[in-house]
């Protein structure tokens, strides 16, 4: 059964009005249709949306750009004007890669690589120690790695700040290669850690790297289920800024000031099923987040608001046994959830769901692949950009009840994994494969 707790949380009413002007600059910008930033993993809203940009909707390999990029990754690119950021194990070195992407270029360029660290490689076939995004704070730059390395620098690649999460709070534990990206809230990046054994959030100032709180996550998850790779949300819960957090089958708020939990919702594996690991993370929108689990077998839509004032299962609006994801994160704008199926009886079904009632809205079946989805949609105007492992990018269009493929794009290199997600790049679409950074463009 589903359980919450409540414990009393002070709030640092500074911090608190800092994170607030933040969030609303960022939903500000979002809401203009900002092309020039993507500040975060998810783009500046977390919610995979970008604002209305004229991005292609076909293309080829010879109407493309693009670099070859040293090294091994798997991170989102994030983009602040012209300029995208990176990460990439090269030569046995956590690094950190700007790329110049002016469309007026013939090709991307890299600006400058820095070290931060050593790269700890990988342990599954889809992964690196390079999975995290980066973020983009104006005139810096905060990379996180599978090493544990959290570090910052300026925008001409020098280095403000740099320590080790892991040499200050333990090892990696988990089975698998680390995939959860830092997240902004206000003047504080905040990493997460959920693994076997001592879990975590921990809050660091962005300026000077300075330890602002850490708080603990202990979960009665069993074995692998207790590891998630997800990423945590920041959030407004009754207009006060908070941090959601799922994985370990449970899904936490925390306060965004000093990180104390706020509400806590267990019950996301009733079974107890040892391997229920959480790769999806949730989307929110107001007091609503969305919460994929159990492999791609459940979507639970919860109240933040209704549980962190103890209202437990009751906090619950809707839950689906139907339909799922478990790699890719869906995608939410205007209280419609949009996701791409990656479990076997519907793999390649994108969906569009009423968010507050978790109706299906419709449903568009992608030309089929023996490839799956690791990477999560796109968002863009009445366009949806979905790519698959193999590169291969599907557009959907329009996003209503008369939606259809309107156009299928490869890109020579198709070799696997792509699991970067597609993002806007100085108006153009960017696209990270297994080695090459594409820029598709009008």
């Amino acid at each position: 059964m589903f359980k919450v707790s409540v414990p009393a949380a002070a709030v640092g009413l500074l911090l608190v009005a800092s994170i607030a002007a933040n969030r609303s600059a960022a939903n500000d910008a979002a809401q203009a249709g900002d092309a020039t930033t993507w500040p975060q993993w998810r783009g500046e809203s977390q919610q995979g949306v970008a604002g209305q940009i004229d991005l292609p909707i076909q293309w080829d390999e010879a109407a493309t750009k693009r670099i070859e990029l040293p090294g091994s990754g798997g991170s989102t690119p994030v983009v602040a004007g012209q300029t995208a950021y990176l990460t990439s194990g090269v030569d046995g070195k956590n690094t950190l890669i700007a790329i110049d992407v002016d469309p007026e270029l013939d090709a991307p360029e890299i600006l400058w690589q820095v070290d931060l660290g050593e790269d700890r490689g990988n342990k599954h076939r889809k992964g690196s120690g390079s999975n995290p995004s980066a973020i983009i704070d104006g005139e810096r730059v905060v990379a996180y790695f599978r090493s544990g390395d959290l570090a910052c620098v300026d925008t001409a690649g020098e280095i403000i700040w740099h320590k080790n999460v892991q040499e200050q709070f333990g090892e990696d534990s988990l089975w698998w290669d680390l995939g959860s990206s830092p997240v902004k809230v206000g003047s504080l990046v905040v990493v997460a850690v959920m693994q076997t054994g001592p879990s975590y959030l921990a809050a660091f100032d962005i300026a000077t790297g300075e330890l602002k709180w850490k708080t603990d996550r202990i979960t009665d998850a069993p074995e692998e289920a207790a590891q998630s790779y997800t990423t945590p949300l920041a959030v407004e819960i009754n207009g006060q800024p908070a941090i959601a957090t799922m994985g370990a089958d449970h899904l936490t708020i925390h306060n965004a000031a000093d990180g104390k939990e706020l509400g806590r919702l267990g019950g996301f594996n009733p079974g107890g099923e040892k391997f229920f690991r959480s790769i999806a993370s949730p989307v929110a929108e107001g007091n609503l987040i969305i919460c994929p689990y159990s492999r791609g077998a459940t979507l639970t839509a919860v109240d933040m608001s209704k549980l962190v004032a103890g209202a437990g299962q009751d906090a619950i609006v809707w839950f689906r046994d139907d339909i799922g994801v478990d790699v890719p994160t869906p995608a939410l704008r205007d209280g419609v959830v949009y996701l791409i199926s990656d479990v076997k009886h519907d793999k390649g079904t994108a969906y569009a769901l009423d968010a507050e009632t978790g109706e299906t809205r419709w449903s568009v079946d992608l030309p089929r692949t023996r490839r799956s989805y690791s990477s999560s949609p796109l968002l863009v105007g009445d366009r949806m950009y979905i790519t698959s492992e193999d590169a291969v990018t599907n557009v959907i269009e329009p996003l209503e009840e008369n939606a259809e493929v309107v156009a299928t794009n490869q890109v020579d290199d198709n070799e696997e994994y792509t699991v970067a997600s597609p993002v806007p790049m100085s108006g153009q679409l960017g696209l990270r494969t297994k080695s090459h950074l594409y820029l598709m463009g009008n």
